[in-house]
This record gives structure tokens, C-alpha cells and sequence, in this order.
């Protein structure tokens, strides 16, 4: 039975992927963690729950093997071993092969709720990480050397720091009044999973068509995820056709080279948009993830945005503890925020562009896209850092991205 009041290192409110893995990486080492999610466990690993899958970059896998979560998740993960880019029906394409590099798959694609089961099996075995679950937070009270959250059931929680991974209606932000930036883009991402006839080889493909990028997924078996990208004022249309029809428009997207194809589970749309946080740390206080950031799903990385600022959010926070400084000191804290929003900086701007110049026919746009993406395949170094960005392996990268424990 958990006391009404208690103490720990740090409070981590948000307990989904990016939160529950900031709970492991931290506890991993050697925090004392309680971390608080309002949906209920069972909840958290339920196929109506969340039917997207993930795509991990090779970095983002390297951190879940340092912490121990990679061997709880691998006979579920399906490697990439090529991504090819394509505009539309356009002959002119992008190749990536992991074996230009030699050293490992570009990344994995997962089901989120394997995922999840993972991250719990993993948690089990970690004494200093607490779960309480459903709770919802009804007051964070902050000073300059410490941190009180107070649950609706009535516990209270005493730390040094406040981890904010509680997604883009993040109460953590809201609390420490961090503005938000929000673009919208007028469109959705339909999600779910199809059975195909061929194999997919381990190749994913990204088309860019008039309405938006279509990602085709590998999954374990002869099975993909989608990612549909759609003008919103037509989603309600689409979500709402019969199975035969919505097969029908996929498959006129996917085309034959899968075979015959089969919806299988469930189907989601979510809003799209760009949105980030005028910063990402106050005063015992950090943000991480969706609660940071959110960016179009164009090129895959929004959970590894999340993945790079647990990788350097632990690094920052170990070595402070290391040299005896205060984990929730501002100074401390503002060293991570650094990090993090210069990196992530260049990637909003980045997945902006490109989902702008790619979700329209523009016929002279659409000349020039081709033309670009024919230049970058004959231009080695361009394609190799295309190539490094996808594996999560470009810029300042943190210990455990490079599968390092942060040191004692």
C-alpha cells in the first residue's frame, strides 16, 4: 500500500512511451522515480488503446538496449532495412539501404503496445520506480529547491524535480505557464495495420501524394502499418466508409506490389500539427516528449525526438549528481533545455518544409522535388547524412544514444 505522503528523486507525470521510458532510464540509473499516469494500466497496453505502431530509429534502439528494455521488445520489432522515398506516381525516387552504412538496420518498426508490455516487463524488474496509476494531478506546488505534487486521491508527492511527459495538453507546462507555439496544418494522420500477400522485405516506403505523405510500414510477418496523411475536411468521410471501400482507397494508394491487401484491427485519425514549447525547463522542473514538442509524422521521428531528450536529460541530471549539484537547480536544468532545443530546432523546421512542399501538385514544385531527390541519390555525403538523420545517429549525441551508460 503506497503512504498518502512520500518522497522520491523525481515525479514524472505522464506514464506513456516517452514517460515510462524516462522512469527506466532514470531509475536504471539510480534515481528514485514515481511516475503518474491518469489512464489505468490495463489501459495503457490494450489494442483499442493506441493501434499505432512506431518507427525506432537505430539511435532510439540503442538507448532502449543500454536500459534493458530492447531484449523484452526484439522478437516483436521488425528491422528497416531500406527506406525508399517516392513523389506520387514519379519514377524519380530516394534509396536508403542500411548497408551503405554496414553497422545495423536504420531502425525497427514496433506496435505501441508491444512497446508498452515491454516497458512494464522491464519496470518489474526495477526496485526504484513507482507507478501510480490512475491518478490525475490536482496541484504541483514548486520553489527553488523542491517540488510537491498533490494527487486527487490525496497523496502527496515531495521530489527535486518534475518531469513533464504528459503529451501536448501537458498540465506540467501549463503549470509553469511555458508558452506554446501551435501550427496547424489542415490535415490528419489515419492509422492501421494491413495483411499483404508479399513480402515487404524490410523496406519502408514513404509516397508523397497532393494531400500529404503515405508511409508504408514493415511489421513482423507480411504485415504493414500505414500512415495515411489526409486533408481533415475529408477524414470524417474516409473514417466513415465500410471495410470494402476503405480497403479499396487504400489499396489505390499502395498499389500491386504487396499483393492482395487486408485491414486488419482497427483504424485511428489524429489532428496534425506542429507544436513546441517556448522552452523546455523552469525551476525544478523539465519537459520531455509530446509535452515539448509534436511534429508532422512526416519523417518518422516523433518518438525519437522524445527517446533524444531522455538520452540527454538523464546525461545532464547523472553528472550534476556526480559532481553533487542539485538535480532540480536551474542552471543544471538549463543545460538540458539547451541541448534539446537547438537540436530540435533544425527537425521542426525541417519536417515544416518538407511536408509543405510535398503535400501539393503544383506542377513546377513537383519538377523541382523530383529533380532534388534525383541530385541527392548521385551525391554520396548528402545521401549518407540523409541517411545518418533517419538512423537518429546526427548531431551531439547523447551516452545512452550511442548504447553508453552515463558513467558513476
Amino acid at each position: 500500500m503506497v503512504a498518502k505522503a512520500f518522497e522520491t528523486d523525481i515525479t514524472l507525470i505522464g506514464g506513456g512511451m516517452a514517460g515510462m521510458t524516462a522512469a527506466i532510464g532514470l531509475a536504471d540509473h539510480g534515481f528514485t522515480v514515481t511516475l503518474v499516469d491518469q489512464a489505468p494500466k490495463g489501459d495503457l497496453t490494450a489494442v483499442s488503446y493506441d493501434g499505432r505502431s512506431s518507427a525506432l530509429a537505430y539511435a532510439s534502439c540503442q538507448l532502449l538496449d543500454a536500459i534493458g528494455v530492447w531484449p523484452h521488445m526484439a522478437p516483436y520489432a521488425q528491422p528497416i532495412l531500406e527506406i525508399r522515398v517516392s513523389d506520387g506516381p514519379s519514377l524519380m525516387h530516394l534509396h536508403f539501404d542500411h548497408e551503405t552504412l554496414g553497422d545495423g538496420p536504420l531502425g525497427h518498426m514496433v506496435e505501441n503496445r508491444h512497446t508498452r508490455l515491454a516497458l512494464f516487463a522491464r519496470m518489474a524488474e526495477l526496485r526504484n520506480i513507482q507507478f501510480l496509476a490512475p491518478e490525475h494531478v490536482s496541484l504541483i506546488e514548486r520553489s527553488k529547491t523542491g517540488a510537491k505534487v498533490t494527487l486527487n486521491s490525496g497523496k502527496t508527492i515531495q521530489s527535486k524535480l518534475v518531469i513533464g511527459a504528459d503529451g501536448k495538453n501537458s498540465i506540467v507546462r501549463a503549470h509553469a505557464c511555458i508558452p506554446v507555439s501551435t501550427i496547424p496544418y489542415a490535415q490528419h494522420g489515419i492509422v492501421c495495420s494491413i495483411e499483404h500477400e508479399f513480402s515487404h522485405c524490410g523496406i519502408a516506403h514513404e509516397r508523397f501524394l497532393p494531400s500529404g505523405p503515405f508511409a508504408i510500414l514493415p511489421l513482423t510477418g507480411n504485415r504493414s502499418s500505414l500512415v495515411w496523411t489526409e486533408k481533415s475536411h475529408l477524414v470524417e468521410t474516409i473514417m466513415g466508409l465500410p471495410d470494402r471501400a476503405f480497403t479499396a482507397e487504400i489499396a489505390r494508394r499502395t498499389g500491386d506490389f504487396l499483393g492482395d491487401i487486408k485491414v486488419i484491427g482497427g483504424r485511428w485519425a489524429y489532428p496534425l500539427s506542429l507544436q513546441y514549447a517556448a522552452r523546455y525547463t523552469d525551476d525544478c522542473l523539465a519537459l520531455i516528449g509530446d509535452a515539448a514538442h509534436s511534429i508532422h509524422p512526416i519523417s518518422g521521428q516523433g518518438l525519437n525526438l522524445g527517446i533524444k531528450d531522455i538520452a540527454a536529460l538523464i546525461e545532464v541530471l547523472a553528472e550534476a549528481r556526480r559532481v553533487g549539484l542539485d538535480i532540480g537547480n536551474s542552471s543544471v536544468l538549463e543545460r538540458y533545455g539547451q541541448w534539446r532545443t537547438t537540436d530540435n530546432a533544425s527537425v521542426y523546421a525541417i519536417t515544416d518544409i518538407f511536408n509543405r512542399l510535398f503535400s501539393n501538385d503544383i506542377t513546377p514544385v513537383k519538377i523541382a522535388r523530383d529533380l532534388g531527390m534525383a541530385g541527392i541519390n548521385k551525391i554520396t555525403p548528402l545521401k549518407n547524412f540523409f541517411m545518418a538523420h533517419a538512423r537518429g545517429t546526427v548531431g551531439e549525441l547523447p551516452k545512452l544514444l550511442r548504447g553508453e551508460k552515463v558513467g558513476p
